[in-house]
């Protein structure tokens, strides 16, 4: 039972952070644009944290990565997320500029009790990536206690996931035991009718979750452009839609008749993807050479409401088409209000998935919003997660 977790791991209640120093892996991979952050759920999410660690007089260091930076790309760097954050604490955050080297052990030795800095990308060094001992090491001696508050990372084996662990005493915070205990309750503890919506562009990243979930679920709704891959497993056309070629024979291995499983019914067609061209509705199979499925139709959106409004819990990770364009976003729209208005108990994931939450102003409707994307896909499909198997 992945509940038994929480018995192997300590906790922010388990230690005394008085004048400690304390460094908090975050997850503050968000969108940046004319150096402003543009979404700041993932910042927000990690609040309880870093509130609670100031009150209690600990010295705080945030670590985190942003993007996958080829080199020191300034586009990826932190400093814009360090103002964001003063501001959503009414306190001071002090960047700085690295993540080692003299400057920041002499800064990061200065610290007073409930001040924070944050330092720069952690992926500006290679060694993070390639969970380095030495950079682990180095990271480690700033401070004195480890906690992980990015669960959204913690299906990899990067140095500030599984490394720093290694050399300090180490706990999860707030978000993580959280992210943790819902997620278990649908795999411990699961209300039937189980809905579980699966969308985005690719299948091959979630095929673990389609086959796990056409077993344990009771309907099974497929949309986005990973959607088109099953159609045309069933011999459908798909016109130039988005598929996996490679993931066809895969795909027709699965259950396609179960009856838990939905796909569209009818879809939004175009030959643009910008929304310029002109968009029709058509029956799924029912296309030209030259167009591309771009969202579920109304048909769809209809079935697949209903199949939500019937459950006790839902799941859902990834939009219904191109939600991006507003000519192709009624379908992911309709979704997130179903979701939103039904009484199930819900847990939803994936970045564009809470963004489109985020746009609607939806997000206190959902019961449970995960920061992770992948690392919630494997952690309901029963993989262990490096970054929680490091705390136990």
């Amino acid at each position: 039972m992945r509940t038994a977790l929480l018995l192997l791991m300590k906790f922010l209640r388990d230690f005394d952070f008085k004048n400690k120093r304390v460094i908090v892996r975050v997850g503050f991979n968000v969108p940046i644009k004319n150096s402003r952050v543009t979404d700041d759920f993932r910042i927000r999410a990690v609040l309880p944290t870093i509130k609670y660690l100031v009150k209690q007089g600990a010295k705080l260091i945030l670590i985190s990565h942003l993007g996958r930076p080829a080199n020191t790309e300034e586009q990826y760097s932190l400093k814009p997320i360090a103002q964001h954050l003063s501001k959503l604490l009414n306190q001071d955050v002090k960047f700085i500029n690295d993540c080692l080297g003299e400057q920041v052990k002499k800064e990061v030795k200065e610290l007073e009790s409930g001040q924070i800095v944050l330092l720069e990308n952690l992926r500006f060094y290679s060694g993070e990536l390639n969970n380095n001992p030495d950079f682990a090491k180095q990271v480690a001696a700033l401070g004195e206690i480890y906690v992980n508050e990015a669960f959204g990372v913690s299906h990899r084996n990067h140095a500030s996931i599984i490394g720093l662990p290694q050399y300090l005493p180490a706990c999860a915070g707030f978000l993580l035991e959280k992210e943790i205990k819902n997620l278990s309750r649908i795999l411990d503890k699961p209300k039937h009718p189980l809905a579980v919506i699966i969308g985005g562009a690719k299948i091959s990243t979630k095929i673990k979750m389609v086959e796990e979930f056409l077993e344990k679920a009771d309907q099974l709704v497929l949309g986005g452009a990973l959607a088109n891959t099953v159609i045309s497993a069933k011999g459908l056309a798909i016109g130039k839609s988005i598929v996996e070629e490679e993931m066809i024979e895969k795909v027709k291995k699965l259950e396609l008749t179960n009856i838990k499983l939905h796909i569209p019914v009818d879809v939004v067609v175009s030959i643009d993807s910008s929304g310029r061209a002109s968009s029709r509705i058509a029956p799924v199979g029912n296309m030209k050479d030259k167009e591309m499925i771009l969202d579920i139709g109304p048909d769809t959106r209809q079935l697949f409401s209903r199949v939500i409004s019937q459950a006790e819990m839902i799941i859902w990770n990834g939009p219904m088409g191109l939600f991006e364009t507003e000519e192709f976003a009624s379908g992911s729209k309709d979704i997130a209000l179903a979701v939103a208005q039904s009484s199930a108990f819900s847990v939803v994931g994936g970045g564009d998935t809470i963004a489109l939450l985020g746009q609607l102003g939806l997000e206190d409707k959902i019961d449970h919003i995960s920061t992770g994307g992948g690392a919630m896909l494997k952690f309901l499909t029963g993989e262990k997660l490096p970054g929680i198997e490091a705390l136990e």
